[in-house]
């Protein structure tokens, strides 16, 4: 476990250094979001030189740590409205391990029973645009879920990620929880979801983004009546526990995203000498995150057909 905390944690490190190189975090911010990252100077220059930033003084750290946040856009556009009258959605508390889990739900209105889906947000926590996607999950047919994994750090229980202006704060948060908490969270969010009235919890499927697909590729190993899975973009489980997995797997990917699709071969061929049922589609075109219609790497026609994909692999084998 302590290899796959590692792996998460150094998936979140480079997704920042990637967006500084990008041009799409000024120096100042990437410094202040490695510093968040590895909670003290020392280990934040560490951090930066293995990220290929080398040469970062104390002071310039120092004066990091004190700038405002740079975040990105929180808006999002919504493609179903949270007050679609064909849903009820909204977000729902549920009490698990000692303490007080948030989460989204949404279903389809006057439909007695339906599938179960749970939805996997990124390292920026449960944010509008996940949301979103619940609702569209829910416009297909199924009873659909978001838990809250900023929830699972002890000082954010009151809030969750809503307790947060600060995305940088967030994902230094989701960086630090361990799989262990991880794990048992995410089978405490999947037991709720199981409960709800009409859950078919016989035909059960996670969804998960960026993070969130490492997530959903980690939950798929230890949940062995999980149907189908769809982690965009996460970074690979372990593979020795590949064999664990009995989910019909479709893994998507954007082709210019080289740190996490660099992997995509090694992973398919562990799939494939498990037996694992599984299909990749990669993108030529698309970069990480192609799918968040909030952010820089939006690219709409793959992002429309990846969803479109997935609805179709979902219903295949749900």
């Amino acid at each position: 476990m302590s290899e796959y905390k590692q792996d998460l944690f150094r998936y979140i490190a480079e997704e920042f250094a990637e967006d500084y190189h990008g041009g799409e975090l000024e120096r100042r911010e990437f410094l202040r979001r490695s510093l968040l990252l590895s909670g003290s100077v020392p280990a934040a220059r560490v951090l930066l030189a293995t990220l290929g930033v080398a040469g970062v003084s104390a002071a310039e750290l120092a004066a990091a740590q004190s700038a405002p946040p740079q975040n990105e856009a929180a808006t999002s556009s919504y493609h179903v409205d949270p007050a679609d009258t064909a849903l009820e959605a909204g977000p729902v508390t549920y009490n698990a391990l000692g303490r007080t889990n948030y989460a989204y739900l949404a279903r389809p209105k006057g439909i007695a029973s339906a599938p179960i889906v749970m939805i996997i947000h990124e390292n920026k926590g449960l944010q509008p645009h996940i949301e979103d996607v619940a609702r569209r999950m829910a416009k297909a047919g199924y009873i659909a879920m978001a838990p809250d994994f900023v929830s699972v750090d002890p000082g954010s229980r009151d809030g969750g990620t809503k307790k947060y202006s600060d995305i940088a704060a967030i994902s230094a948060i989701i960086a630090k929880l361990t799989p262990e908490d991880l794990a048992a969270h995410g089978q405490e969010a999947v037991k709720f979801l199981k409960a709800q009235p009409g859950a078919q919890a016989e035909h059960f499927g996670m969804v998960g983004f960026c993070w969130g697909g490492g997530v959903t590729w980690m939950m798929s190993t230890l949940l062995p009546d999980l149907k189908a899975a769809v982690p965009f973009y996460g970074p690979s489980p372990s593979f020795a526990d590949v064999p664990k997995i009995k989910a019909a797997v479709l893994g998507i990917y954007g082709g210019l995203d080289t740190r996490i699709t660099g992997n995509a071969a090694a992973t398919d061929r562990a799939l494939t000498d498990a037996g694992v049922k599984h299909e990749f589609k990669i993108y030529a075109d698309a970069n990480h995150a192609f799918h968040n219609d909030t952010g820089a790497n939006y690219n709409r026609a793959d992002a429309e057909n990846a969803w479109a994909s997935t609805l179709i692999w979902l219903r295949a084998n749900l």
